[in-house]
């Protein structure tokens, strides 16, 4: 039976004041606001991809059927988006920047754009792929994967600017893969780049214009921290969307490892500032704070993750996962740290992480021409796919591999950096391999406490599964593995209520809305990704799972 939408809004407030006692005014509060839309990429500025929506609940879940499917066409990396949802239009990104907006209630096409690429883009390394769009001020916007940001009419997809930002021939098809997001009338985001031989930077342009505003620039300059020239090609991109506090007028943003990622001499220094999470102005691009994770990175380890924001002794934190297996918790306000916790269960890079003044404890780096195995793996103890926060039962869920690498460290050769596609990696050798002691790898769904690490429950997987979580107040987790299934799970204790065969796996971002009274769950289906490329050699039996791309609508009966 369908809600009459009075009934729903009453329906979703009341789910509010189950999970946190508040009045019902309250649920303009962030992470409860608009809540028949999906109007940002993690749906709230605090990063939770949470829905206050209970229509679908535990209690019914297992009646969701499939209400619609939209196809894009085009498959190359599967569908890696999470989609923007607003007034009953869905919009979302395809491989090769083909942006669509659809009826969010039946998925008919509305619009189609195709940005029209420099053929250049196909030589990059990570061509193809892209990770979503951000609409506002009446636009939807692109990061292009020809190092572009693009402007399109919300109404007709017809182009309203473009602004070339990198030079993809100069800096080795440095590109978008992540949507750029808004700061009120600035737009920001950072490339491609953490592996390849260039000097990592943000950009950020006029919202309304295109007209640059500032960049930011990630390395330091300082023969301390970057000796010689090594800053030139010390990577430090920032590749994954940021998020905009507007009560603090603050954009936080992560960044990648330094560059050659496992050779480090001519490196020495702690090569500020890559991984690293950043506080930045978004009106001037200057630096407010930062919290460098991982000093002197050796190991591949990006701080390019979602900074979440959660309550902790009534004031908010940041609760950021590094590749390197371990999670930081820190003020908000100047990146002071309040703890530190173990995320992976395989870790052997190091002893350990300091959690009162984060300093790495005994790092172990590896030495050119020497076989390390080294836990967590280059992908991370979890890829980029995001997790979600329920402000009712207090969880963080989040996905993890246990899976290693073995590497051999080298210098690279300026013969083999001569490409558009050219990565500066600095090894001779590199494969991934199961965690050591016959111990099996395998992928995790975890449910924790976001402040201590205390685990409520986890479920295993075979293969680690690449799709971001979503929660809602219906009590529910929503995700997807790599062979195509979907799941809703009980978010109190992880029993699995409702699965569905897709037939490709999931990499993109599963989001909740609704549409006159309506509520529905979108999942993005189509393995993609260099993950499943990389993930093989400890995983075999990937390279015969199935591509695809397709977005799936389900609803209640």
């Amino acid at each position: 039976m369908t809600m009459k939408k009075p009934q729903f809004r009453l329906a979703a407030c009341a789910g509010a004041l189950l999970i946190a006692g508040a009045a019902c005014a309250a649920e303009t509060r962030p992470g409860y606001a608009d809540p028949d839309n999906w109007p940002q990429y993690h749906r709230s500025y605090n990063a939770w991809r949470y829905s206050p929506l209970t229509q679908i609940n535990k209690n019914n879940v297992k009646k969701l059927k499939v209400a619609w499917i939209h196809q894009p066409g085009n498959i190359t990396h599967g569908l890696q988006a999470t989609p923007i949802v607003l007034d009953g239009v869905l919009y979302y990104i395809s491989a090769d920047n083909n942006a669509w907006a659809v009826d969010a209630a039946t998925g008919k096409t509305l619009w189609h754009y195709t940005a029209k690429l420099n053929p250049i883009a196909k030589q990059a390394f990570y061509a193809s792929a892209s990770r979503g769009v951000t609409v506002g001020r009446g636009k939807v916007f692109i990061g292009s994967l020809d190092g572009r940001f693009i402007a399109l009419d919300q109404k007709t997809g017809k182009e309203v600017w473009s602004t070339q930002l990198t030079d993809p021939k100069s800096q080795y098809g440095a590109l978008f893969s992540a949507p750029p997001q808004l700061a009120g009338d600035v737009l920001f985001g950072g490339t491609t780049g953490g592996d390849q031989p260039i000097a990592g930077k943000i950009y950020a342009v006029n919202a309304d214009t295109g007209k640059p505003v500032w960049n930011f620039e990630v390395i330091k300059n300082d023969p301390a921290s970057w000796p010689g020239d090594s800053g030139k090609v010390g990577g430090g991109s920032a590749w994954m969307p940021g998020t905009y506090d507007e009560s603090t007028d603050t954009i936080y943003i992560g960044t990648s490892n330094a560059a050659p990622d496992y050779y480090t001499p001519g490196r020495e220094g702690d090569n500020k500032y890559t991984a690293t999470l950043l506080a930045i102005d978004p009106k001037t691009g200057k630096l407010k704070w930062h919290r460098q994770e991982i000093p002197h990175d050796t190991w591949d380890f990006d701080s390019a993750y979602e900074a979440l924001l959660v309550k902790k002794d009534g004031k908010d934190v940041i609760v950021h996962l590094n590749k390197s297996g371990f999670v930081f918790v820190m003020d908000k306000t100047d990146g002071s740290l309040e703890n530190v916790w173990q995320f992976a269960e395989n870790m052997n890079w190091a002893k350990g992480i300091d959690p009162k003044t984060g300093a790495l404890i005994e790092p172990r780096r590896p030495q050119p021409g020497k076989r390390e195995l080294l836990c967590p793996n280059l992908l991370g103890a979890r890829s980029w796919n995001h997790g979600a926060y329920n402000p009712g039962t207090g969880l963080w869920y989040s996905h993890a591999m246990e899976v290693c690498n073995e590497v051999v460290s080298g210098k690279d050769d300026p013969s083999n950096l001569t490409a558009i596609s050219s990565l500066s990696l600095g090894i001779d050798e590199i494969k991934l391999v199961p965690p050591p002691n016959g111990k099996k790898p395998d992928g995790r769904l975890d449910a924790r406490d976001p402040l201590t690490g205390k685990l409520k429950w986890s479920i295993r997987y075979e293969l680690p599964p690449l799709s971001s979580v979503l929660t809602t107040a219906g009590g529910l987790v929503f995700t997807g593995d790599m062979e195509g299934r979907l799941y809703a799970y009980d978010a109190d204790n992880g029993k699995e209520l409702w699965r569905f065969n897709a037939g490709s796996g999931a990499r993109g971002g599963p989001v909740s809305y609704a549409v006159k009274g309506k509520q529905y769950i979108v999942i993005p289906t189509g393995l993609g990704s260099h993950a499943p490329g990389f993930l093989a050699g400890a995983f075999p039996q990937i390279k015969d799972l199935p591509g695809g791309a397709a977005l799936i609508g389900f609803t209640l009966e």
